[in-house]
């Protein structure tokens, strides 16, 4: 292996273990090293590569890596650069998984994470806010928020998820798209190779259906069962880590119960705390789901194993299919338009997982005491998340 990329490869570790903040953060960090300071590529193509990733599903951060290797190095290069970035923060997970079913019943550790959890959704709240400034500013798009926060509130199941990310497009899509777009349909399709679109298509349909049919004909097999429900859900999440949370909550917590609130909030909250790629939240749900049937240390390896492999594999395999002819694929106008009106359903998610998970709060006002005063944190100052994590941490140790 060429100098250059044993060069690359450090870089991307020493970004591994200081990429803290989410996906905005991260860009900031991408752009500044290995743009500016290394040269990688331009600043052009990053931008580019982040806009991709935002029109793709799967996890926004993950995939700009990725491409930025795939441009270095190609293939072997991409997928080495992917096992670094997530293997660090994934293992964290995991064996928080397993520590937490061993000793979640002392009442100590129960204690020391009364305030985090509170502080967990808080951050969710702001991170609601922040899509929602961003994103609903047109009737039509606050409409699409509006009724997918209805809808999911009323149905609470996890298949409305595609079919309003899918109506969401569409509509943004028929809506947006100028109608002098229509008259130069013809030459923009002209300029795309049509194996390509049925490919980028295609993988999807594909992949999907393999899910579909490994969870039809192996009921009881929870590993494989979940395998499907990661994998379809890393199909449908657009916008990265922020959209995972109230996909993978309504799912996981209130449909399937694979796990409770108070886990589920403890295990994004010490996520929030680690760089990274904010996907890796899913080894700890897979393993608290595993371990919750059985195995103390098998059960949740097999289970983060799972939910990791599954969440991030559609991702990457559309990154890496995509890139290559991103030049031909962006010219379709309508495909461009369709992203507001899925951002604008996936805001209509977050504000039903937010609805949720206040809900066991009742009568406790401290809890929305803790959860106010960390959203006016995140909003007014520069605190970092992780720093009012392990704040959170320290007042339940201490009080």
């Amino acid at each position: 292996m060429r100098k250059k990329y044993f060069l690359f490869l450090r870089d991307v570790l020493v970004y591994t273990f200081t990429a803290f903040g989410g996906p905005q953060a991260h860009l900031a960090i991408l752009l500044r090293e290995f743009v500016e300071k290394r040269g990688y590529i331009t600043e052009g193509e990053l931008m580019e590569l982040n806009a991709l990733s935002q029109v793709l599903p799967g996890p926004s951060s993950t995939q700009t890596l990725v491409g930025i290797a795939w441009k270095v190095g190609g293939l072997r290069l991409a997928i080495i650069t992917f096992l670094i970035w997530i293997f660090p923060s994934a293992t964290i997970m995991c064996m928080a998984a397993i520590s937490y079913k061993m000793f979640a019943d002392r009442s100590k550790f129960t204690e020391i994470l009364r305030f985090v959890q509170p502080i967990a959704i808080g951050i969710v709240a702001y991170a609601t806010y922040t899509f929602a400034h961003k994103f609903l500013k047109t009737r039509i798009s606050t409409m699409l928020a509006i009724g997918s926060l209805i809808v999911t509130l009323i149905l609470q199941n996890a298949y409305a998820f595609p079919l309003l990310i899918m109506l969401g497009g569409i509509i943004s899509s028929a809506l947006e798209t100028p109608p002098q777009e229509s008259e130069l349909r013809i030459k923009l399709f002209s300029n795309v190779n049509p194996n390509k679109v049925t490919y980028f298509i295609g993988i999807l349909l594909f992949f999907a259906a393999l899910g579909a049919i490994v969870n039809q004909t192996s009921p009881f097999s929870l590993p494989i069962r979940l395998f499907e429900n990661f994998y379809r859900n890393g199909i449908l999440i657009f916008g990265g880590g922020q959209v995972l949370v109230p996909l993978m909550y309504t799912e996981f917590v209130e449909v399937k119960h694979y796990l409770t609130n108070s886990e589920f909030l403890s295990g994004y909250a010490l996520q929030q705390a680690l760089p990274g790629p904010t996907f890796s939240f899913t080894s700890f749900l897979g393993g608290i789901s595993m371990g919750n049937r059985g195995g103390r240390i098998m059960g949740p390896v097999i289970g983060s194993l799972v939910a990791v492999i599954g969440v991030n594999l559609p991702g990457l395999i559309l990154i890496l299919f995509i890139v290559p002819f991103w030049n031909d694929l962006k010219k379709i106008t309508r495909i461009k338009n369709s992203l507001s009106g899925i951002n604008a359903v996936a805001v209509g998610f977050m504000a039903t997982a937010l609805i949720l998970l206040i809900r066991p709060f009742a009568l406790n006002w401290m809890a929305y005491l803790i959860m106010v005063v960390t959203f006016l944190l995140l909003y007014f100052t520069k605190i970092k998340t992780p720093v009012i994590i392990i704040i959170g941490v320290l007042l339940g140790s201490i009080f």
